[in-house]
This record gives structure tokens, sequence and C-alpha cells, in this order.
């Protein structure tokens, strides 16, 4: 292999990563609160808004049931606005990001749901305020499960990441679809399947561990 198409897949890896750790860290950052809110705004729970709950429910769900390659072509307009651009890594950044958002958003919201209610009226008992509940009860007992969550999100984002390669959006799928698919190079296709792989791998890896050392279960054994 030659040392030209070393350094392309080494780029494509890095812009890979870039992608998926941009689109992460601002989709989950939007998608957090929003979880949190599906998971109390019910009838009854802490901060009550059954409608608004409703209706952010069915954006969420609207926006998870649209396949992904759609989602990309279908807000180009937007990813144009945006980065002033609908082809390449920045470019891909944009669905990716709005991709990411629901779907964290409802991991978080089951994370959420599986506390204990108990723990809840406990603190309620005691005197604490909704907010106090969210940050000192809720967010901190869930964050094994967000910690999977968020991992889960991050493996779910290196296959979009490829994806986005079939609409000219750079890292490794473009890369695959370039040179493995329309110039006939297996070798590379194979390299950057690997390549995929192990990223998936470690992501998948680091976030069990993380998950292992704050859960409290698994300490105390």
């Amino acid at each position: 292999m030659s040392p030209d198409l070393l350094m392309l897949i080494g780029k494509a890896t890095l812009d890979t990563l870039r992608m998926v750790a941009i689109a992460g860290l601002i989709g989950s950052l939007i998608g957090l609160p929003i979880g949190i809110f599906l998971a109390t705004s019910g009838r009854g729970e802490l901060f009550p808004a059954p409608n608004v709950n409703r209706i952010v429910g069915l954006l969420v769900n609207a926006t998870r049931s649209t396949p992904f390659i759609i989602l990309v072509v279908a807000i180009i307009p937007f990813t144009r606005l945006v980065t002033g651009t609908s082809i390449g890594t920045k470019a891909a950044i944009v669905p990716l990001t709005i991709a990411t958002i629901p779907f964290f958003a409802r991991l978080v919201e089951a994370a959420i749901r599986d506390i204990d209610k108990g723990l809840i009226e406990a603190a309620r008992a005691m005197g604490a305020t909704p907010m106090q509940i969210v940050f000192k009860v809720l967010l901190a007992e869930a964050r094994p499960a967000l910690t999977l969550a968020l991992t889960m999100t991050l493996v779910s984002l290196i296959g979009y990441s490829a994806m986005v390669g079939a609409v000219g959006g750079g890292g490794l799928g473009d890369l695959g679809i370039r040179y493995g698919y329309q110039r006939f190079r297996p070798d590379v296709m194979l390299i950057v399947v690997v390549v995929l792989v192990v990223l998936v791998q470690l992501v998948q890896s680091a976030g069990d561990r993380l998950a292992r050392r704050f859960d409290k279960r698994s300490r105390k054994t």
C-alpha cells in the first residue's frame, strides 16, 4: 500500500473522529435536557406539562423515525445555511448532530425513568426542590445508564458518519466509497471496515469500563 493511501486513511480516520466528537458533544448537550424534560414533565411529575410533553415527544419521534440518509438530503438547505456548504466533513456534522439529539434524548428519558421512585419521594419529603432532585438524585443515580447511553450514541454516530460518505460527507465512509467501491479497491474497503470496527470496540470498551466505575452495585461486589 502506497504512503499516499496510508495518509488518506489516516486523514479520513481523523475526519471521522472529528465528526463523531463534535456531533456527539453538541447533540448530547442538547439531548440531555430534552430527555430530562420528557422523563419529568408528565402528569403529576416534577415539572408537570403534559401537553408540551406530548408535543416534544412527537417532534422527537418524527426526527427519530426519519431514515438518516433521507434526513441528510432533506436538510441540505439548512446545512448550507449553517456551514456554507453541503459537502465535506464540516457539512456532515450538521445532520449528525440533528440525528443525535432525539436519539440521545430518548435514551436519557429511559435512564431516568428506571430510577426508583422512592428516591424521588424521599428527596421531596426532605424538602428538596425539583431542580435539586434533578441534579442530586436523578442525574447522580442515572450516571451508569447515562454513560452507557452516551456510549451507544457514539457507536451509532460512527455508523452514521460512514453513511454520510455516500453523499460526499468525508471521513472513512467517503474513502471507502471513492476508493473501495468506485475504484474497485477491496483492500481499501477492508481497511476502512477494520478501522471502523476498531473505533467501535474502543468506544464500547471505554464506555463499559466507565459505567462500571459509576455503578455503586459493581463497586460493592
